[in-house]
């Protein structure tokens, strides 16, 4: 029962995001340019580390893991 409603979470959650980028790509455009976020860029390649935006995903989501479920 417990597997069943954390799936049903991650596909509106999954939804809801695709829907975001889709309708309303401008609205996460400072996601993954904020200050921490290492990009090197060089004639031969480039390399991005999104160390700021990451804490800051990871953040969000524990806050939601435990508002959702706490018992």
């Amino acid at each position: 029962m417990a597997f069943g409603k954390i799936l049903l979470l991650l596909g509106m959650v999954t939804a809801l995001a695709g829907a975001i980028l889709l309708w309303a790509p401008g609205l996460l455009g400072w996601f993954g340019h904020l200050p921490g976020d290492i990009r090197i860029e060089r004639d031969n390649g480039s390399f991005y580390f999104p160390i700021t935006s990451m804490l800051i995903v990871s953040i969000v989501l524990s806050l939601l893991v435990n508002l959702f479920f706490r018992r």
